[in-house]
């Protein structure tokens, strides 16, 4: 079937693998990769894909109304899978303004764009899909009460064997109540109630996603998993907030892109659908692996760069735990995590080594500023 998609964001991490997919997937769908390319969109990242027949790449603001109209009326679009955002908790805590701007206003200029095309078709929203990716911060933080871990509820193909634990009994649901903390998750959590907003009020055909930390190839590295690689082949520091002890579930990003796939296809119109690695580790505990793994594959011996750790000042409203129950998901529509974490961990440390030129790359510059401001005197 022959249909017409915007994906936005789809030059970034996430979304270039999505791309990437649906271009490779869907040989008589049109994608169309909307993106700003700021700071972390990268259109190195799709050299693989861009002389395709069915792609191409607009660069524009989704905050931009007009744009939104006419990119999405000139492109016929009848399918947007929105990934666009500002997404660095640290940067929201130092410019709030940008990731309201971004997050919130443009979501909902991409609605009433969308809505505005639809709605002055014959077939109005029949056929039509919203789909608008969010985060798992969306709803606040749990309570680190089994700090030494327990058995994990959940077992996929995913599960580590060495490492299957749970650091509490509580787990995000899709029926989980709102409490975002940060300026981050508060834009997000106001862009996910004005998708289901558009649906409630006007009808729109549309579908929500919250997923878990994402790692693997093509991350900005000012996200953890990539920074420390760097910093570990550059023999830098490796900033480690608090004591480390902040947990997070790991999603591996082509397994997130699978989950799209099927959501966009599959998924009931107007409900939510938890992603997550069925994966909490301990930050710590993480960078240990992380430091491991490319101490092996840079042929250095054992704990050869464990000295780099550095513990900085915590960062402000830290939150302690994040951990996403996705067996709805699983249950509903067959999908879970294909590897586990130490393979994702293995493939994603080989990529980045084996692809030097592309991180010096996108490291050079600004990123040098950004770090500096970051995380010196702290």
């Amino acid at each position: 079937m022959k249909r017409n998609i915007l994906i936005t964001g789809g030059a970034g991490f996430i979304g270039s693998h999505v791309v990437r997919l649906f271009v490779n997937k869907y040989p008589d769908y049109h994608i169309v990769n909307l993106d700003k390319l700021t700071y972390a969109g990268n259109l190195a990242n799709l050299k693989d894909i861009e002389d395709r027949t069915n792609y191409s790449f607009v660069k524009a603001d989704i905050a931009d109304l007009d744009e939104m109209r006419r990119i999405i009326t000139e492109n016929h679009i009848d399918g947007i899978i929105h990934l666009a955002a500002e997404s660095h908790v640290d940067r929201s805590i130092k410019d709030p303004f940008t990731f309201a701007r971004t997050n919130v206003m443009g979501t909902l200029s991409l609605l009433q764009a969308a809505k505005e095309y639809w709605e002055s078709l014959p077939e109005k929203y029949e056929g039509k899909l919203f789909y608008h990716i969010s985060t798992d911060e969306v709803y606040g933080a749990l309570e680190l009460t089994d700090p030494q871990g327990i058995e994990s509820p959940f077992t996929t193909t995913a599960s580590s064997t060495e490492h299957h634990h749970a650091y509490g009994r509580e787990f995000f649901l899709e029926t989980t109540k709102y409490n975002p903390h940060s300026p981050y998750s508060a834009s997000k959590a106001s862009s996910d109630h004005f998708v289901r907003a558009y649906h409630d009020t006007y009808g729109m055909p549309t579908l929500v996603t919250n997923c878990s930390n994402n790692y693997g190839p093509y991350q900005f590295p000012e996200k953890l998993i990539p920074l420390f690689i760097n910093n570990i082949r550059h023999r830098k520091p490796l900033p480690v907030y608090g004591k480390g002890e902040n947990v997070r579930d790991w999603l591996f990003v082509e397994d997130h892109a699978r989950a799209i796939d099927l959501i966009f296809h599959k998924g009931k119109i107007a409900d939510t659908y938890n992603i997550g690695g069925f994966n909490e580790w301990k930050n710590i505990d993480l960078i240990k692996v992380i430091i491991r793994t490319v101490d092996r594959l840079l042929g250095n011996p054992e704990g050869h760069s464990d000295s780099l750790i550095t513990y900085v000042t915590d960062r402000l409203g830290h939150d302690m735990r994040y951990a996403i129950d996705s067996r709805k998901l699983q249950r509903e529509l067959g999908w879970e995590p294909s590897l586990q974490f130490e393979e994702g961990i293995e493939k994603t440390v080989r990529w980045y080594l084996d692809n030097q030129a592309w991180m010096d790359h996108i490291t050079s510059g600004d990123y040098q500023r950004y770090y500096e401001d970051m995380y010196s005197n702290r």
